[in-house]
């Protein structure tokens, strides 16, 4: 995703191992902007807990860039202007932690596993990953960097197949874009995006889809514009008000 400009039209959202913190008191957040990267797959439940945040801490608006984890963690090694960043595998969280540009030790706050998408109907009869091996279906993974292309890969090997894929994609909504368009007849995402997609699509649970589940770390960065703010999205995110949203959406406890 291009920084600059493309990141300043974000639009202001107004709508959202280790244990969880505690929520500082409504109000106690400072004013101002709070840019908040996070993985792709967590774009429905951070907007929705957005709107919360924002209802409590009216001088605060939030700006959240939602995009593949490994790109999220190259903007910020880049010096994007990042206030909170929410990976969807450690992996990519410890490219930022590493050279200390995170404040403290990362929260793990969900996970999450795959699942095939396929249109509604089925119509290839897909009933397992191993199905997707047939040259005849048009299957879209994510790349090997971002975390569902790293997942797909460990179930990929576990269950001894490799997928011929069509294209390989930079973030797990663009997998999910593909089956939703007819451009794929089938793809790796999320169960998840799944299950909160407003589309005609189906998913299908597999058996090797345990060999590779990814565990979502949050952390303020070391260098934020705004940390009381980043503490208290953090904290919300990693609060009780966090999980039950985040289990709605169909994600795992850590």
């Amino acid at each position: 995703m291009l920084l600059g400009g493309a990141l300043l039209a974000t639009t202001a959202c107004t709508a959202a191992g280790q244990g969880p913190q505690e929520a500082p008191a409504s109000g106690s957040a400072s004013s101002g902007e709070l840019n908040v990267f996070a993985a792709a797959s967590l774009n429905g439940v951070l907007t929705d807990l957005t709107a919360d945040f924002e209802d409590d801490h009216p001088d605060v608006t939030v700006r959240l860039n939602f995009a593949g984890s490994s790109d999220l963690a190259t903007q910020i090694l880049s010096g994007a202007p990042a206030d909170v960043f929410a990976s969807a595998n450690p992996e990519n969280m410890d490219k930022v932690t590493a050279p200390g540009m995170a404040a403290g030790e990362p929260v793990t706050f969900a996970t999450n596993v795959l699942q095939i998408v396929v249109p509604e109907g089925n119509p290839y009869g897909i009933a397992s990953l191993a199905d997707l091996a047939d040259q005849q279906v048009k299957t879209v993974i994510c790349a090997p960097q971002v975390p569902c292309g790293a997942a797909t890969q460990k179930v990929s090997q576990e269950a001894g197949i490799k997928i011929p894929a069509v294209s390989e994609e930079s973030s797990v909504t663009d997998v999910l874009g593909k089956v939703m368009s007819g451009e794929a007849d089938a793809g790796l995402v999320y169960v998840t995006d799944v299950k909160n997609v407003q589309g005609d699509v189906e998913g299908i649970d597999f058996a090797e889809a345990g060999a590779a589940v990814n565990d979502y770390p949050i952390a303020r960065l070391a260098e934020s514009a705004n940390p009381d703010a980043a503490e208290a999205f953090v904290a919300l995110v990693t609060g009780p008000e966090g999980r039950k949203a985040l289990a709605d959406y169909g994600f795992g406890t850590p």
